[in-house]
């Protein structure tokens, strides 16, 4: 379903975007770190911010054009965060917006802006303006690769995918590129994504569906429990697709809908797996719960155990930690209903260790992806959780990341 491996793919696979990654010297790597995506044509705008209430400046300014419903571009950084820098931060990242419009021929209220890394450090706006009118200047319909590239920090690979769907009788694309490695705990995660559509679609039904989306998708990982100060993720729809208007409760908006929530969940997915120094990729199913809440409440409560996430690292089948988590999640429960299984292979059943095969259950805990399904048996509702294990490498990445 989804193409990310040719030049044309991400955000610059629907009609009429553009995008660009440059190398600005705001990474001390000196990697690609600021990333630039266009539209000429007006789109309509949605976004979801991290709920952290120290919030940093980027932040708060795609909030402001956001609010307007429309937009044209959206400039970010990797490398410095523009958090915790009080006005002159917040001054910065109107001036990110400003520069990037004088470059681009629209208003500083059609941008937003991003950025990631390194919190309590001032944006080197010097570098910044020459960084955004380089990308400016680069925009090409080939460039979501290197945007993609500008956004990551201690990501191993920059997560991008696109694909098509059929739309009231249109073909109507979709492209996404994201960055999340560490710091991942919803909600949301230290995470940008950056998502384009050449669907008709107003900012209004755009929001709404993205909100409800990202209860399902980037509310649903973690990586090590640590909410950011600068997730955001944005949607941009220019209409360039030529359907007819996407109208709620028709089955138009159930296909845009779905199409949207497959490429929120598919990024999620591998976020969760590029955990910082991640050697695992965990699925963690809860069934039979009263309500989405309990499951996603005892889910979550799992995801986050150092001891669960620790115990896969070392290939340990220690249902005790799991069974641990699910209990002091604060949710009812009734130990003896309760069933949890490793990779299909049940580990806890009647408030007891249930007996195994070993040899099968340890070529389970061999594997990169494990599923974790828990069932509690006292209702309908179900949730799923994404997330990894932790390494030493974890420990080595977050030690020696520069403060």
């Amino acid at each position: 379903m989804f193409s990310e491996n040719n030049a044309a793919a991400g955000v610059t696979f629907p009609r009429g975007f553009k995008a660009a990654g440059v190398k600005a010297g705001i990474k001390k790597s000196g990697n690609l770190d600021v990333a630039m995506i266009y539209t000429e044509k007006t789109a309509a705008i949605a976004g979801v911010f991290t709920k952290n209430a120290v919030a940093a400046a980027p932040v708060l300014v795609s909030k402001e054009v956001v609010k307007t419903g429309t937009a044209h571009a959206i400039v970010a950084n990797a490398g410095c965060a523009n958090a915790c820098t009080g006005q002159t931060g917040l001054d910065n990242a109107h001036k990110m917006a400003a520069i990037a419009a004088a470059e681009l021929g629209c208003d500083a209220s059609d941008v937003c802006v991003g950025s990631t890394g390194i919190i309590g450090v001032n944006l080197p706006m010097d570098k910044m303006e020459a960084g955004i009118k380089a990308a400016a200047a680069e925009l090409s319909e080939n460039g979501s690769v290197n945007a993609g590239n500008a956004i990551i920090t201690t990501d191993t690979y920059s997560k991008a995918c696109s694909f098509a769907k059929k739309i009231g009788g249109k073909e109507v694309r979709f492209g996404a590129i994201a960055k999340g490695s560490g710091m991942i705990q919803p909600n949301m995660a230290t995470m940008l994504c950056y998502i384009t559509t050449d669907a008709n679609i107003s900012s209004k039904l755009l929001q709404k569906a993205l909100s409800d989306i990202v209860e399902v998708s980037f509310n649903m990982i973690s990586v090590d429990g640590d909410m950011s100060t600068n997730d955001t993720v944005l949607v941009m729809a220019n209409g360039e697709a030529g359907n007819e208007e996407i109208i709620e409760g028709t089955a138009d908006y159930d296909i845009f809908y779905d199409a949207l929530k497959s490429i929120c969940q598919e990024l999620s997915k591998r976020i969760a797996a590029d955990g910082e120094g991640a050697t695992k990729f965990l699925t963690i199913n809860v069934n039979g719960t009263k309500s989405f809440e309990d499951a996603k409440t005892i889910a979550m409560s799992v995801a986050k155990s150092p001891l669960v996430k620790t115990a896969f690292f070392g290939e340990d089948p220690n249902w005790g930690r799991v069974i641990c988590a699910v209990g002091y999640a604060g949710v009812p429960m009734e130990p003896e209903k309760t069933v949890i299984s490793f990779g299909g292979i049940p580990v806890y059943a009647n408030g007891l260790g249930a007996e195994f095969d070993e040899d099968a259950l340890k070529n389970v805990m061999s594997e990169h992806d494990i599923v974790i399904d828990i069932e509690m048996g006292l209702g309908d509702a179900s949730a799923t959780v994404w997330s990894c294990d932790f390494s030493y490498e974890y420990v080595k990445i977050n030690g020696e990341y520069h403060t």
